[in-house]
């Protein structure tokens, strides 16, 4: 988000900034095109997409899909490293939470999800998780990490580590369904307040300008 919805990309300008040539930068905006977070008009302009609410439903509902069977598998059998390592992972997001450092509570939040996945053995579905979240996570970014949001994560993530480290598949299952469900629900209550960020209505591309 700090390239605002509908901002022009420029690959000549791209690539003096980052010191390389065009292709890959071209490469680089065609993959972030696949992942909606840009929009190619092909011969006019590259420019960042608004946020699509809708697409945002769907990511979480994949994610919500996914996870819910990693802490259903995950509480059948807990590793001993796995859960030293999401308690330490927890205390991590309570120290920022804290401090309201904002992008280190975000990276903590991601990594207790990571260790989940890594511990399942599914590193691949991470992959297509992390690839088709591009509107949940500029969403989580454009609305922040209040501190009563962040409080809310940290509860539901405790309950998700109790019931695995209790070896309660089904609690574990439905914590982690609550804590996906939730987390969407909160952002939807207040995307009202980011009409600048979300997608125009159909029909309505943004204005492109040079």
């Amino acid at each position: 988000l700090k390239l605002a919805p509908g901002a022009v990309l420029s690959r000549v300008e791209l690539a003096r900034r980052f010191g390389v040539s065009q292709t890959p930068v071209r490469d680089a905006l065609a993959k972030r095109s696949e992942e909606g977070l840009v929009e190619v008009f092909p011969q006019h302009a590259t420019v960042v997409r608004t946020i699509d609410l809708a697409a945002a439903r769907e990511e979480n509902f994949l994610r919500r899909a996914i996870e819910m069977e990693i802490a259903h598998t995950l509480a059948l059998s807990p590793d001993a490293a796995m859960l030293r390592a999401l308690h330490e992972c927890l205390e991590r997001q309570r120290e920022y939470a804290a401090r309201e450092a904002r992008e280190a509570f975000v990276a903590e939040d991601d990594e207790f999800h990571r260790i989940m996945y890594m511990a399942a053995g599914v590193p691949g579905l991470l992959a297509i998780v992390r690839r088709n979240s591009g509107q949940l996570a500029r969403l989580r970014r454009a609305l922040g990490a209040q501190r009563r949001k962040a409080r809310k994560v940290i509860e539901e993530h405790r309950a998700i580590l109790d019931a695995i480290e209790a070896r309660q598949p089904d609690v574990a299952r439905a914590m982690a369904r609550k804590h996906l469900s939730d987390s969407l629900a909160r952002i939807e209550k207040l995307s009202a307040h980011l009409h600048e960020f979300m997608r125009a209505p159909e029909g309505r591309g943004p204005a492109l300008t040079r």
